[in-house]
């Protein structure tokens, strides 16, 4: 909710999936521009869900940003590998949000 309400006032539009297969059956009707995306996520967690993004047509273009708990080296190399642009740890602020997105030529 607050990456929405940060999203929105940045003038995005955004669309919210409970969990990762919702999300990429969303991404199947209409690949968006970017993906705001969390690692724990329930049915398909975060790192499934971005890995079969990629692999749809259209897929390797969405600019694709954690934003999780998970901050350990490990899951970061993991994230980068399967495709993410960028990562941001959680809790974050409408900045640092704004600094990411500025940094993969979204903002």
């Amino acid at each position: 909710m607050v990456a929405k309400k940060i999203l929105t006032e940045l003038s995005f539009t955004t669309e919210e999936a409970e969990d990762g297969e919702v999300a990429l059956n969303a991404c199947r009707r209409t690949m968006p521009d970017a993906v705001l995306l969390d690692w724990n996520m329930p049915v398909m967690n975060g790192i499934d869900f971005l890995r079969e993004l990629r692999k749809l047509p259209g897929g390797e273009a969405p600019v694709v940003v954690f934003c999780t708990t998970e901050n350990d080296i490990e899951h970061i190399q993991e994230a980068i590998l399967a495709g993410a642009n960028e990562y941001i740890m959680k809790p974050f602020d409408s900045e640092i949000l704004q600094a990411k997105f500025s940094q993969v030529g979204l903002l």
